[in-house]
């Protein structure tokens, strides 16, 4: 989709949305045998069996190993002198779970060609960040009854977010990558290129993608009606709300443009923030919002349902691309919607 520069637009900056040109504040994608290896599925299904036997092991009471079984039982009796009953035993199955699923991701980025295995986040805050609409991007004074616009989520871990946008390309081998992967993203869809394949992202949703609304035909909202800004915003909420069961909490205006009127009709029909982006990920580079040119802990990530027609390469080339910069860094991706 042509990227629209955008008009004097309060709040409504521009970044490379559309893949189209350079973020603002930027500085300018065997045969068979007995002695073959198993592949990924049987891996996998192996460490999820041992995770969940572990698990059941481990909360069930002491193993035999436990180096003080005496304290162990003091636990399970409530006695002084242990944890509270079973608190012991469910932080080690926590940590077993989480050392299987971290080496089922190790045979997910073999199998995908991943220069290293992505990082694991940590476990999401108890008590979400407070958004506040980033400085600049305001409208009307910045009125605080509105939604938040932000492009990187408060906080001090070294995580970020990815999102994809449109709806375009429907890889059928991207949902198996991120599935095995076991990597969140948010998908901010468009219904005029989705509407031909809704049980793609059906498919998507079940495999644990969390959708937003993108607009029905994605248009620059500024230049449209009070009226039609809310066809285009609250009929596609009803739509998404018809064929995947829910309504869409976070809406991201097409091109990252939007007016005050855009933010009120978005809050009418059930929206509660506008996450936009701190960088754009293709498949042979990425471009960046501000001016160091890096990541920063909370950056929220924008790419698109894209293929070989529109990049110099295909969804999985981006993600390869994406995750060895996210994962160089020391960052890991974490489930925007749980900071949200």
């Amino acid at each position: 989709m042509k990227m629209r520069r955008p008009g004097a637009v309060s709040g409504g900056r521009s970044g490379g949305e559309g893949g189209r040109g350079p973020l603002r504040g930027s500085g300018g994608r065997g045969r068979g045998g007995l002695r073959r290896r198993p592949g990924f599925a049987v891996l996998a299904a192996l460490l999820v069996a041992a995770a969940g036997s572990g698990c059941a092991a481990e909360t069930g009471g002491h193993a035999a190993s436990d180096p003080d079984p005496g304290r162990a039982a003091a636990a399970r009796a409530g006695q002084p002198g242990g944890p509270p009953v079973g608190a012991a035993g469910s932080v080690a199955a926590q940590a077993r779970k989480a050392r299987l699923a971290q080496a089922a991701r190790a045979v997910a980025a073999k199998k995908w060609g991943l220069a290293s295995t992505p990082l694991a986040p940590p476990a999401p805050p108890a008590v979400k960040p407070r958004l506040t609409t980033r400085e600049g991007f305001e409208t009307e004074g910045g009125n605080a009854s509105l939604p938040p616009v932000f492009t990187t989520v408060p906080t001090d871990k070294k995580i970020v977010f990815l999102t994809m946008d449109d709806g375009d390309d429907k890889d059928p081998e991207l949902l198996k990558m991120m599935a095995e992967l076991n990597i969140p993203y948010s998908a901010f869809l468009t219904d005029y290129v989705v509407r031909d394949n809704y049980a793609y992202f059906k498919e998507a949703q079940a495999r644990g993608a969390v959708l937003g609304n993108h607009t029905l035909n994605h248009r620059y909202m500024p230049g449209l009606s009070y009226e039609e800004q809310k066809r285009e915003i609250c009929d596609q909420q009803d739509i998404m709300q018809q064929q995947f069961g829910e309504r869409p909490r976070l809406f991201r205006p097409p091109y990252g443009n939007y007016d005050g009127d855009t933010l009120r009709i978005a809050k009418s029909c059930g929206i509660t923030a506008v996450p936009l982006w701190a960088a754009e990920a293709f498949p042979d580079r990425m471009e960046w919002r501000e001016e160091d040119q890096d990541l920063h802990p909370g950056d929220i990530i924008l790419t698109h349902f894209r293929g070989k027609e529109d990049w110099k390469g295909s969804m999985p080339d981006m993600i390869r691309n994406v995750m060895k910069v996210v994962t160089d860094k020391g960052y890991a991706v974490a489930r925007l919607e749980d900071y949200v």
